[in-house]
């Protein structure tokens, strides 16, 4: 697994130097590597900012998890993997044709982000400040972290496969 603050080359290492065609270039009814980018800028930008927002929150507790999170949290946070099928939210869902210097700084500024609160809130925060996730339940910011790095890992096998094609 690669570190959190490699998220960014690991995502769009491989678009680096290619042609803007090369960015929205995609298979019909799937996603373009813009778009790819743009669903992951979103993701970490948005829960980096909700952490951002929660750090003058009081201690919080986690709340108890059900089977299917317990049963999804090893299947992404453990094994990297994601099932198929799985619907994107709509609040993570990218656009159709997104601007590719805005995304790539919506996504370089979400990783800084997070790696600002690391150094700020961890250790003393590491056990009583969650954010939820849809299908993980709460997650503290290193979870999330993981979450994120394993998100793009299966992300980047995708544009990966675009650019090949």
């Amino acid at each position: 697994m690669i570190r959190f603050g490699d998220l960014p080359a690991l995502v769009l290492g491989p678009l680096a130097g290619r042609a803007e065609e090369d960015w929205y270039r995609a298979p019909a009814g799937k996603w373009s590597p813009a778009q790819i980018v743009h669903h992951l800028a979103i993701a970490v930008d948005g829960s980096s900012r909700a952490f951002e927002e929660r750090t003058a929150r009081e201690p919080m507790r986690r709340r108890p998890l059900t089977r299917r999170e317990r049963v999804a949290r090893f299947l992404i946070l453990a094994l990297g993997w994601f099932p198929p099928g799985r619907k994107t939210p709509p609040q993570a869902a990218p656009a159709a044709r997104p601007e590719r210097a805005e995304v790539e700084r919506q996504l370089r500024d979400g990783v800084a982000r997070f790696l600002d609160l690391e150094r700020r809130l961890l250790p003393a925060r590491r056990a009583d400040l969650f954010l939820k996730h849809l299908s993980l339940g709460d997650l503290t910011l290193e979870e999330w972290m993981r979450f994120h790095v394993r998100h793009a890992e299966h992300h980047a096998k995708q544009i990966r496969a675009r650019l090949a094609s």
